[in-house]
């Protein structure tokens, strides 16, 4: 067995037979990983609240040659985000923003990624009335990029060629971004994105803030956000808190 010491947020956690809790967290240098919290809910755990959905830490974990799950050795909490569960949009984003790393981050080292991750969640949590979508379609489209699949929005994602930002383009979820006139014939797109849209996409994976003209903008931003990840996805499996944050959207309209 290795001991590893990482800086880690918990992403997902479960109860475990009679006592115990296995904790999903991506860490800094191993990316995703599982591990088994032994006592995590008995009265007088060594964890105590450490444990809890979102926050970050500095984990210890003892990592066994050939085995998907590690023994938690202790987590010392750097940032509890409480923030996250006193407001439903925030928790809906933060909620859909883990999913992406659990299902796109696997066991490899993501140090941007990570560093997204953590930031994203500190200004969803932080995040004043009524910007918590934009937070989180920001963070979303980030993370993405930072993973090494963002959508190309200003040059055609099948020959490179630039286009103009003034001008609508389609969009290509296969081709991976905007498909200019020449190309389109050839390629299979989804729906044609207006200047607006494509600057709003372009800002959040620069990382610099967009905000979008209200609600309708805002599903049809997670509408296409949902699109593109539901593409990219291999094993069929649905993206759960993605739909419901899209859905608890649609509710508020």
């Amino acid at each position: 067995m290795t001991l590893v010491v990482t800086d880690a947020v918990v992403l997902h956690l479960f109860d475990y037979l009679e006592s115990s809790r296995i904790v999903r967290v991506m860490t800094r240098e191993l990316g995703v990983h599982s591990v088994l919290a032994r006592g995590a809910r008995r009265p007088k755990s060594r964890f105590g609240s450490s444990l809890d959905l979102f926050a970050s830490g500095v984990a210890q974990f003892y990592l066994k040659p050939g085995r998907d799950l590690s023994t938690l050795g202790g987590f010392d909490v750097t940032r509890a985000r409480l923030g996250l569960a006193e407001d439903l949009d925030r928790f809906a984003a933060a909620s859909a923003l883990a999913e992406l790393a659990l299902r796109f981050a696997h066991a490899d080292p993501h140090d941007q990624a990570f560093a997204v991750l953590t930031a994203s969640l500190d200004a969803l949590a932080a995040a004043p009335p009524g910007t918590a979508t934009d937070i989180g379609l920001a963070s979303a489209w980030r993370f993405v990029a930072a993973l090494g699949f963002g959508p190309a929005v200003e040059i055609c994602c099948i020959c490179h060629a630039e286009i103009p930002p003034e001008d609508a383009a389609p969009f290509s979820h296969s081709g991976g971004g905007v498909v200019c006139r020449r190309c389109v014939v050839s390629t299979p797109v989804s729906r044609a994105l207006p200047a607006d849209a494509r600057h709003a996409l372009r800002g959040w994976i620069e990382g610099i803030p967009t905000q979008l003209r209200g609600d309708a903008e805002q599903r049809a931003h997670l509408r296409l956000l949902r699109e593109f990840l539901h593409h990219h996805i291999t094993d069929g499996r649905e993206l759960r808190a993605l739909d419901a944050w899209e859905a608890s959207r649609r509710r508020t309209a």
